[in-house]
């Protein structure tokens, strides 16, 4: 059994294609110290300079913002360590105003690309798929073909930005243009089954983040 059986396999990039990335979850810290409006806009500002410095040195190929609080990077390395190395750059990272996860991204629809510094911001719908701890051990071949058939009705393959694998059996993610029905998405047989736990967000990134054609 492999995690192979979460993604899509719809429009798979070509092997020459592939590249593992570093992809960041900044989930909000509920225990983040409360500032002075004046301290937080000026982490905020240090925190997208950082972002800016980043991008220009080609360490960091996509940000954006959930709807709601937090958002995501994804890191031009494959490497844990290094990764953090760039995160710890950043002000507001180093004053713990995120939980951060740092996982190993591997694109099977998609891959990252930057996208320079004239760049439209766009709206898709982010569905982050959570792998239960022992679901690839136990015999759900079956089940991982219906979430396979699900995720056609969920979205549509020209409607697929992104899709791909995260960490070592850590989940999966998926990157949809337009509205997914978070409802829609619970009704997956991984899901009912307890596999999987799906989050939906919306995500706001650059348009061509995920090296999308429109």
């Amino acid at each position: 059994m492999s995690l192979v059986l979460l993604c899509t396999g719809l429009l798979t990039i070509s092997p020459s294609q592939r590249k593992s990335f570093m992809f960041v979850f900044l989930n909000t810290n509920p225990n983040r110290q409360e500032l002075p409006k004046e301290k937080s806009d000026s982490l905020q500002t240090a925190h997208m300079a950082n972002i800016d410095r980043l991008a220009k040195e080609g360490k960091l190929l996509a940000a954006g913002p959930f709807h709601g609080g937090g958002g995501i990077f994804v890191l031009n390395t494959g490497s844990v360590p290094e990764a953090n190395e760039w995160l710890q750059s950043d002000p507001a990272v180093r004053a713990k105003r995120w939980n951060l996860e740092v996982l190993l991204y591997s694109p099977r629809v998609g891959s990252v690309c930057s996208v320079g510094e004239n760049y439209e911001m766009i709206s898709y719908s982010f569905v982050r798929y959570d792998l239960r701890d022992g679901a690839l051990n136990e015999r759900t071949n079956e089940t991982w073909v219906l979430h396979r058939e699900y995720l056609r009705n969920i979205a549509p393959s020209d409607s697929i930005m992104a899709e791909g694998m995260l960490g070592e059996d850590r989940g999966a993610i998926l990157v949809v243009k337009g509205i997914v029905d978070e409802e829609q998405v619970k009704r997956d047989p991984a899901v009912s089954e307890g596999m999987i736990r799906p989050t939906v967000k919306k995500l706001w990134i650059a348009k061509g983040s995920f090296c999308e054609k429109w």
